[in-house]
């Protein structure tokens, strides 16, 4: 049944989401890495498609930007489309020296001073987890496809400007090595709907290099970290 931000039908998403922020960045996996490829939401231009992965069904479907956006999608998918796992692919700002560009970090923790959780269900803490269980698939993935990733904790940011944007406070407060925008809605909406979940980014700028990804290599070169993705979902 179609819901307010998605007008898929039941069958057309797999339990299983691959989930990027950017709708292009959803395109780009879906046409080179899934066959049989359909499109199955077009609200809103969040476009959306289900196809097959190595025999696999697999969606991909593009959350946009920021935690109100990616509490929405992945909140219906989890409720009304029984999707069991989602796990988010995405790009991040690194405040250390030893998380580089394009560097692929597994994410253990999100931090945020966003009000998301405490709105969804009066959750108090700044702080929620991934799922260990799809954390760990992960790094038996990149073990196995020897692709290098670290883990840590990220900051989930609601503004994306910011006049004073204190970072090495936020890694001594909360042990975090870099910045999104949307991790903290989708692991809240798990935690909360008892769900599984897991995020994947790729570092695509540096506040102390001030080095970054142009555009489309944000679109397009964070290639090992999707295959690391569709590989793991294979498992599942």
């Amino acid at each position: 049944m179609p819901t307010i931000h998605i007008e898929s039908n039941l069958e057309d998403i797999s339990n299983i989401v691959i989930m990027p922020g950017d709708p292009k960045r959803a395109e780009y996996i879906a046409k080179k890495y899934l066959q049989n490829t359909k499109i199955v939401n077009l609200v809103r231009k969040m476009t959306a498609y289900t196809g097959i992965y190595k025999n696999k069904k697999i969606t991909i479907f593009p959350s946009g930007m920021g935690n109100p956006s990616m509490g929405i999608y992945s909140y219906e998918l989890y409720k009304e489309y029984n999707v069991d796992t989602i796990i988010r692919v995405g790009s991040m700002g690194s405040y250390i020296e030893n998380l580089k560009l394009n560097d692929i970090l597994l994410v253990d923790n999100s931090v945020s001073n966003s009000n998301y959780a405490k709105i969804l269900d009066n959750y108090e803490k700044v702080y929620c987890n991934s799922s260990n269980e799809i954390n760990n698939l992960i790094i038996k993935s990149a073990n196995e496809l020897k692709i290098p990733i670290k883990k840590g904790n990220v900051f989930s940011s609601d503004s994306f400007y910011s006049n004073n944007n204190n970072y090495t406070n936020k890694i001594s407060t909360y042990k975090v090595c870099g910045e999104e925008m949307e991790t903290f809605a989708l692991f809240n909406n798990a935690r909360y709907l008892n769900k599984k979940c897991a995020c994947l980014l790729t570092v695509s700028d540096s506040f102390i290099s001030n080095e970054k990804l142009t555009s489309q290599q944000r679109e397009q070169s964070l290639d090992k970290m999707i295959i690391l993705a569709l590989e793991t979902s294979l498992k599942l």
